[in-house]
């Protein structure tokens, strides 16, 4: 009977959690062909979702749990997942339920067939704003086209792994994540399984829109260095502008003499260059602000508390 691990990362999802309890408790007993593991993965929570977690361990001894000793980021909540998923498969999903749990026999139909990702791909997206849609599927094809590794597109976390992908996973412990494009990374083979993403049973979303900039960005600077040769790119067509310039004003003097006029045109180009010399520096500054992040080497994130005791379990300093 081959094992099918469910990661579930959690934060502030205490009034979700009965519903999504519900779900997965069926989900398994309606297919009793494959043995089932819940990892759920408490980052950091606020509210009483550990002690629901909890309650739900106590009674189904399939509810396994991770308790961080703060909140790392659902990056991480992921990457925690995988390190103590030991199954045949392993299929991350969100707590609040917009990913619908009874989609996964039919996912595990496509692992079967020798795939080793099958990513779910939205057709619709129910209880998103136009911005937010209109955003993801932009960042997600500026990241595509400014990368060499083939990001799937209109995809989130929702997807099956097979045992050699989630090994892999394991194997990338950057600290600045963003595991929609390292799931592109790691290869192997893919196939899409599109279906329509609900909206969320309960609560109100954690993900807003200045985390979603920073994941955006973590994403870029990880995967492509296109902002570095854009800065050098405009570099470049600004010199030689300034270079044009410099001659007309040359033969300018010397056909009509000195001109003292031109403060507002001079303050403009100051202004210019000032701003590309600042953007440029900027987006320096974001590549070595994460080479020094990665050169602390400091562990990925604490365990409190835990109730999965695997001999090949990684330390909870990892």
């Amino acid at each position: 009977m081959k094992t099918i691990n469910i990661i579930i990362p959690c934060h502030n999802e205490a009034e979700v959690f009965p519903k999504l309890q519900e779900r997965l408790v069926e989900l398994a007993d309606n297919n009793k062909e494959y043995k089932w593991e819940f990892i759920f993965v408490n980052d950091g929570s606020r509210d009483k979702t550990i002690e629901k977690i909890k309650d739900f361990a106590d009674n189904d001894k399939r509810a396994k749990y991770i308790n961080f000793s703060r909140n790392f980021g659902k990056e991480t909540a992921m990457l925690a997942g995988l390190d103590y998923a030991d199954g045949d498969a392993a299929v991350i999903i969100d707590a609040d339920l917009q990913d619908p749990p009874e989609l996964i026999p039919d996912m595990i139909k496509i692992w079967e067939t020798g795939v080793d990702d099958v990513y779910a791909r939205r057709k619709s997206r129910s209880g998103e704003t136009s911005l937010k849609k209109w955003t993801s599927s932009l960042y997600y094809r500026l990241l595509q086209t400014t990368t060499r590794v083939p990001i799937q597109i209109d995809t989130g976390d929702f997807r099956l792994l097979s045992r050699r992908c989630v090994m892999a996973l394991r194997e990338v412990r950057e600290r600045n994540r963003n595991m929609k494009a390292i799931f592109s990374w790691v290869g192997y083979k893919k196939q899409e399984f599109m279906y329509d993403r609900d909206a969320r049973a309960a609560g109100t979303t954690q993900q807003g829109y200045g985390k979603l900039i920073n994941l955006a960005i973590d994403g870029i600077t990880s995967f492509t260095t296109a902002p570095l040769r854009i800065a050098a790119v405009i570099g470049l067509l600004v010199t030689f502008a300034a270079f044009l310039l410099m001659i007309r004003v040359i033969i300018r003097t010397v056909v009509f003499g000195p001109d003292t006029a031109g403060y507002p045109s001079l303050m403009t180009a100051i202004l210019f260059l000032g701003g590309v010399q600042l953007l440029s520096l900027g987006i320096i500054g974001e590549y070595i602000g994460r080479i020094f992040i990665e050169t602390k080497n400091r562990p990925l994130y604490f365990i409190e508390e835990s109730n999965i005791k695997k001999a090949n379990s990684p330390t909870s300093n990892e």
